[in-house]
């Protein structure tokens, strides 16, 4: 047994940091217009520069901005992914993650173990950041806590994440000791670890409806998210805790719709739908006033960029994501590798599709608060659940069929359909290129073309 000493020694090192209070950034009073993005623009490439109309408009209602800043803050979030991506290779292993802020994301801040990289940052037109510890080492102290969630109870402590913007690992807990006692149990030390105590315990959204609603075995209802495709047979993505592998489904006209053909709850939670030949995949997802929104791909945004999300219980709210690979304890297990978003949502949202732009994000997993008075809530992150299942997403300019083999002959070939992450290099008409931002590959997103998606080495 721990000293009572020692106990109080670990607790106060662990909360040195202090409890992290989420703030929002204060809208400027004016934003001039974004320039015209030019024809091999990221802003371009992403759709940025023509954001749907339901987009900009709850954007301004959630993030108090002006119709100017909407725009802005768009194109400067999809400029600045290309620039973070192309500094995360530039710097390697002393590379320590980016974030944008500002009421229209002008400003990018990429954080770095060494001085000697601000130069290059700062050429980058980003904003340097020195700290200690690069996102690799940060993402072993996290892995610690993964592991040690699977031996030990974490009611107390049901959420714990890499927040790149304090080069911290952070556990929220319901108490100080709590969080002290997880900690310990992962092996880590209080100077690895900061706190944020709160009494928050996320939930899953489940028996709930989101974009579109849809039944489980006439008994649960949840949402869809996006439409997929695998081979000929068409789908949709949704939340792994909806439903297990062949659990029949009917649609928001209570008739025959399709069949859970893959599942994972906890651990992930994503899973999705093969649907009859009654139902057909569209890229669209339902937006405010019965709008709909098309997806253009799945470009992962970064930190600080504005997400908004489909429910058919709170409708289309917006907010911004606070971070990607988090843990999130459940009642019914520990799900990982979860984005936190400050977006709110109520039962009835499971499911539903968090998009960025024209850019699909993930489907609604769970969180706490309500649309009344704030909230937070998780999604799944949508390229891992393409990736793991072998699916292609339907967008405005995506094809069916099924992503080619990651082990085949032509791995490093570029391919339409693979998910490829920061950092993967892949050859393509006797050229070699790195990919910039995590995405799905689109059949109009080919190398040469895309230099917001790859560089050239």
């Amino acid at each position: 047994m721990v000293g009572r000493h020692a106990a109080r020694s670990r607790r106060a090192a662990l909360t040195a940091l202090g409890a992290l209070v989420l703030t929002a950034v204060p809208a400027a009073a004016s934003a001039a217009p974004p320039p015209a993005p030019g024809p091999a623009s990221a802003a371009r490439t992403l759709g940025a520069d023509k954001p749907p109309a339901q987009v900009l408009r709850a954007m301004q209602r959630d993030l108090g901005l002006t119709p100017a800043q909407a725009s802005a803050r768009l194109v400067n979030e999809a400029e600045a992914g290309t620039r973070a991506g192309m500094l995360r290779n530039t710097l390697g292993d002393r590379f320590a993650g980016a974030w944008v802020s500002g009421a229209t994301s002008a400003e990018l801040t990429v954080a770095t173990t060494d001085a000697a990289d601000t130069a290059a940052i700062e050429a980058q037109g980003a904003t340097a950041a020195v700290v200690e510890k690069g996102l690799a080492e940060l993402r072993s102290v996290k892995e610690k806590l993964d592991a040690a969630a699977v031996r030990t109870g974490t009611r107390e402590t049901p959420v714990w994440f890499v927040d790149v913007r304090t080069n911290r690992v952070v556990v929220q807990a319901t108490s100080e000791s709590a969080a002290a006692d997880f900690a310990e149990a992962a092996g880590v030390g209080g100077q690895d670890v900061g706190v944020r105590v709160s009494a928050d315990r996320p939930r899953v959204f489940k028996d709930l409806v989101g974009g579109d609603a849809y039944y489980i075995d006439g008994q649960a209802r949840c949402s869809i998210g996006f439409s997929v495709t695998k081979d000929q047979q068409q789908g949709f993505a949704t939340a792994g805790h909806c439903g297990e592998p062949g659990a029949t489904t009917t649609g928001v006209d209570e008739t025959d719709q399709g069949t859970f053909q893959a599942s994972t709850f906890p651990g992930k939670d994503m899973a999705w739908v093969g649907v009859n030949a009654d139902w057909s995949a569209t890229p669209d997802v339902n937006g405010e006033g019965g709008q709909k929104v098309q997806i253009d791909g799945s470009v992962e945004a970064l930190v600080g960029a504005s997400v908004c999300r489909s429910g058919s219980t709170t409708g289309w709210h917006c907010g911004t994501v606070q971070q990607h690979d988090t843990s999130v304890s459940y009642p019914q297990g520990t799900v990982d590798g979860l984005t936190q978003t400050t977006v709110c949502a109520e039962p009835g949202d499971s499911g539903g599709p968090f998009v960025a732009g024209t850019q699909a994000q993930g489907t609604t997993s769970g969180g706490s608060g309500d649309c009344t008075s704030g909230g937070t809530t998780f999604y799944q992150p949508i390229n891992p659940l393409l990736s793991d299942f072998g699916l292609t997403l339907k967008t405005t300019s995506a094809e069916a069929g099924t992503p080619a083999p990651q082990d085949n002959a032509a791995a490093d070939a570029w391919a339409a359909g693979r998910v490829y992450e920061v950092g993967a290099t892949v050859s393509h008409a006797g050229l070699r290129y790195r990919c910039l931002q995590n995405h799905q590959a689109q059949g109009v997103w080919s190398p040469e073309a895309t230099p917001a998606l790859w560089q050239r080495v």
